[in-house]
């Protein structure tokens, strides 16, 4: 159980408590489980806003902007930058989080990159924790920003109060919006780099594809233009956020959105949980290797080898 003085450091949004507690539940540390125990009551006052969109959509400098935003009305924003970037070229872990250098100076500003390397429960609920551990640190307003569209990425997103997804005319991203299923997920839309040529044209295809779409909330979202460089469409885009925020509190949905976030949470946490079980029993990872070495072998297939695991790891209890 973590101490008394460092829970209550945490809850005071002790810049140096939080990044430990962050850190404790990044690399599943012992006590991690009970930190969030601990944390998860304090939960519940902030904003959860999600931010993705395919790589070179803007969402980097539209995050910095609109934190800015947020600080210059007095409130206190965390980031949450996710990276599952690449560990031999960096990604986006150096050049995007450059450009946030300043306003990270800024007492009430707190930002963390988290990469997926080495994390056994997943990106996702790590994330979700260092944002739950933010929420009760006493921030207004937590951002969540992906890197991609993958399926870590919108699962993440799914989990925030307020979905945006940013797109940029003449990328095609229209088109990946529908592949990467980004659509189910939007709660706002957002078109980035608004001077460039076919804003209009994305603009109309947008729509045209929300109108198919008709969500059992019955939420319109609906698409602001930013040119986030030149801080252009912030105002927008926070109404825009404040707006679908305050629907969602006041219909059924929003419950019905709560439910489902825990319920992925507790798959999340079982399937995290009953794999480092699995992996502990005797002999496992050794029998894990062997078998590995054989489906690359194509001496065996992973489906039968992962019945063999099961079986050895029941015949062990």
């Amino acid at each position: 159980m973590p101490d008394d003085r460092f829970l209550e450091k945490l809850f005071n949004g002790d810049p140096r408590s939080v990044a430990r507690a962050i850190t404790r539940v990044e690399n599943g540390s012992t006590g991690a489980a009970e930190l969030m125990k601990a944390v998860f009551p304090k939960t519940g006052n902030a904003t959860i806003i999600g931010i993705t969109g395919a790589p070179g959509a803007g969402k980097s400098s539209l995050v910095d902007k609109l934190a800015l935003h947020y600080k210059e009305k007095g409130e206190k924003i965390g980031i949450v930058c996710v990276d599952p970037s690449s560990p031999f070229s960096g990604g986006a872990i150096l050049g995007d989080r450059i450009r946030m250098a300043t306003l990270g100076l800024d007492k009430n500003v707190f930002i963390r990159s988290m990469a997926t390397r080495g994390n056994l429960g997943g990106l996702s609920r790590a994330t979700v924790d260092a944002v739950a551990i933010l929420d009760a640190a006493g921030f207004d307003k937590v951002i969540v920003e992906t890197v991609g569209v993958g399926q870590d990425e919108v699962e993440i997103v799914k989990t925030a109060d307020v979905s945006a997804v940013v797109l940029v005319p003449g990328m095609g991203d229209d088109i990946q919006a529908i592949k990467a299923g980004i659509m189910e997920i939007g709660d706002v839309f957002v078109i980035n780099k608004a001077d460039r040529e076919g804003v209009l044209r994305t603009q109309k295809e947008l729509e045209a594809l929300l109108n198919l779409a008709h969500r059992p909330d019955m939420w319109n979202p609906p698409i602001v233009k930013t040119i986030a460089t030149e801080s252009r469409g912030i105002e927008d885009l926070a109404a825009a956020i404040e707006s679908y925020d305050t629907f969602q509190k006041q219909e059924d949905t929003g419950r019905a959105r709560r439910h489902a976030i825990a319920r992925w949470r507790l798959t999340e946490l079982l399937r995290e949980r009953l794999l480092t079980d699995l992996l502990h029993r005797n002999g496992t990872v050794e029998k894990l290797y062997e078998m590995s070495v054989n489906v690359a072998e194509k001496k065996l297939d992973p489906y039968s080898a992962v019945d063999q695991l099961i079986t050895l790891s029941l015949n062990d209890t």
